[in-house]
């Protein structure tokens, strides 16, 4: 098995579950995969993926994760995590399948139930893919993980590594993330992986996914996506996991929302797309026009990063605002090979009293990020007038 543990997956899938479940418990979803990057898969790469998927359904909260969550995740209640215990991954949920060198994925189902597939799904994809190819890692790989980790201390960055979708394979996350701990002292934060979160003892690191927005934009409209958005983001969480993700429906309408209320709250943004120097000085201002001291508040920076922009990015940053970085596949696949460009996407919702499907989409500030059907992008870009 590649997924080889039910908490092998990224915390945010937790956290947003736990919001869908509280809030929105009969809303029904739809998943689907979309190939970035044109890789062409392998002939029988469908079939060895169903068998992955299908030997998921055997997975469970061991009591060893479920006491490792109960002492780190403070902000989950009793009840919730007494559903994780009994959630088993059902594999009718997920279909595949493949065509020459196409692979099609969709998820649907309960919107509470379907969150978790994303993560590990995309994990499975990937080190299927270089298991199928016959692609391994380069001599020396580790050297390079430690090379970035003193490099990330030496510029007294503070870091933490968010890889799972698309890294090499588990065993390369799992020695990194070592490699980091040993490496970089405190600047490592943590990891947003809860298995090896809980087996190297760090922190684990999330709070929620554009999906989260994404929803709130078919349920309430776009024009009150980003409001609606933290307000049950706060309903929920009482101000914890209050790091606000800002570029859904693109940064500057989001800032129109970000009131004094959510800017005291929060506390912090976090920056997803486009340019990360032009997205602090937004951030900025928007806290000096509320009358906030943004030394106070952080910054988390998770777009494509690397130790050159992390470097940039810092000293932009220098005495203004807080900064914190969440680094991906530049740690997880730096093991000589081209990682996939791949996502798994929300596409559409069925809210309760809705009688058919939502359209869904995602603006960002990269154009090039937009995703969803084109008619329904035009609209929600008419509607908030970007």
């Amino acid at each position: 098995m590649i997924i080889r543990a039910f908490t092998d997956n990224d915390l945010y899938k937790y956290t947003t579950m736990n919001a869908i479940q509280q809030l929105f418990p009969t809303a029904r979803v739809q998943y689907k995969f979309t190939n970035r990057g044109g890789i062409k898969f392998p002939e029988g790469f469908a079939e060895a993926m169903k068998k992955e998927v299908a030997a998921m359904a055997a997975l469970y909260l061991t009591k060893e994760e479920e006491e490792y969550i109960r002492k780190r995740c403070y902000f989950f209640t009793p009840l919730y995590i007494d559903l994780l215990k009994g959630y088993r991954f059902n594999p009718d949920e997920v279909t595949i399948t493949q065509n020459g060198g196409d692979l099609d994925i969709s998820i649907e189902g309960l919107w509470y139930r379907t969150v978790l597939w994303e993560v590990p799904l995309m994990a499975i994809i990937s080190e299927l893919y270089f298991i199928m190819t016959d692609q391994k890692p380069q001599e020396g790989w580790e050297d390079v993980a430690v090379e970035k980790a003193d490099s990330l201390k030496a510029i007294d960055a503070y870091y933490s590594e968010f890889g799972t979708r698309r890294r090499f394979s588990f065993d390369v996350h799992d020695k990194v993330i070592g490699i980091l701990k040993e490496h970089s002292g405190k600047c490592f934060l943590g990891t947003s992986n809860v298995y090896l979160g809980m087996k190297h003892n760090t922190l684990l690191i999330g709070t929620h996914p554009h999906e989260w927005f994404m929803y709130h934009g078919a349920h309430y409209g776009y024009r009150m996506a980003n409001r609606m958005g933290l307000e049950n983001w706060t309903r929920v969480y009482n101000g914890a996991l209050g790091i606000a993700l800002c570029d859904t429906f693109t940064t500057d309408n989001f800032f129109r929302f970000f009131d004094r209320k959510y800017a005291k709250l929060f506390d912090g943004l976090r920056w997803d797309s486009g340019d990360p120097i032009e997205f602090t000085q937004k951030a900025l201002n928007r806290y000096a026009e509320l009358g906030i001291d943004s030394r106070t508040k952080t910054i988390v920076y998770s777009d494509s990063l690397d130790v050159a922009r992390v470097s940039r990015i810092k000293e932009f940053t220098k005495g203004k605002i807080r900064d914190v970085y969440g680094i991906g596949t530049n740690l997880t696949n730096d093991v000589g090979v081209k990682p996939l460009n791949m996502v798994i996407k929300l596409m559409q919702v069925l809210p309760e009293g809705y009688d058919t499907p939502v359209p869904v989409v995602k603006l960002s500030d990269s154009k090039g990020k937009y995703s969803g059907d084109p008619e329904e992008i035009d609209l929600c870009i008419r509607t908030i007038k970007v």
